[in-house]
């Protein structure tokens, strides 16, 4: 039986996934690192760790360390998303729907933490979860499934007693490879992804989600 709920935040709770490349984009123009959006695709679901690790040993820079960039990215997205981001629509009726009726939640995401508690302060949702887990703490980012079973293992569940909320193809992969259900809510531009077919359901918001769509999994 379901009784815990994992969230992914970027592209789920927050809308901030358009600002990551906002500030990638910025941060390797300080630094003139031959970075544009066709890149992109090169370090698609990797940790920002990672991705700059990456262009450091494909596109190499004088001066700051591949940690350094990240770290200035990090610093960027955080203030860009205190500014311009927001809570999308139906998240906070969904948190408070599941509390309510006594489910375990969970924040389980590939951003590092100190993004991830910045923002969760910021736009007063952190008293929504019993876990806040980063993939900083596991040794693989998504679509490895380590950290949700991080998460649901700190709230002592199990992963058939877990669905997780996804928006994106990699984090409905680490959800199915934990063998958790998980319901994706992919933005309009990858609704229709055929890939989205593996999700044991699909809304198009956050809005659509009530305790029936959980007794349907």
């Amino acid at each position: 039986m379901i009784n815990t709920v994992l969230y992914d935040m970027d592209g789920l709770l927050l809308d901030t996934e358009p600002l990551w490349g906002e500030s990638m984009l910025r941060i390797a123009a300080k630094h003139k690192i031959p970075i544009g959006p066709d890149r992109f695709k090169e370090t698609t679901g990797l940790r920002i760790y990672e991705v700059t690790e990456y262009w450091s040993v494909k596109y190499p820079w004088n001066g700051s360390t591949s940690v350094e960039v990240a770290e200035e990215i990090l610093d960027d997205i955080i203030d860009a998303s205190k500014r311009a981001g927001r809570v999308l629509p139906g998240v906070i009726q969904s948190l408070e729907l599941l509390k309510n009726n006594g489910f375990k939640i969970g924040l389980a995401s590939s951003s590092p933490a100190r993004m991830i508690h910045a923002l969760v302060d910021h736009f007063g949702i952190t008293h929504y979860f019993d876990c806040i887990s980063s993939a900083d703490v596991v040794e693989l980012g998504k679509p490895h499934p380590g950290v949700f079973m991080h998460c649901a293992s700190a709230m002592a569940s199990t992963p058939l007693q877990c669905v997780v909320f996804e928006d994106s193809v990699n984090g409905m992969i680490a959800g199915k490879a934990a063998r958790m259900k998980v319901v994706v809510i992919p933005d309009a531009l990858h609704f229709d992804d055929p890939r989205f077919a593996l999700a044991d359901a699909k809304l198009s918001s956050m809005e659509d989600f009530d305790l029936d769509v959980l007794k349907r999994l």
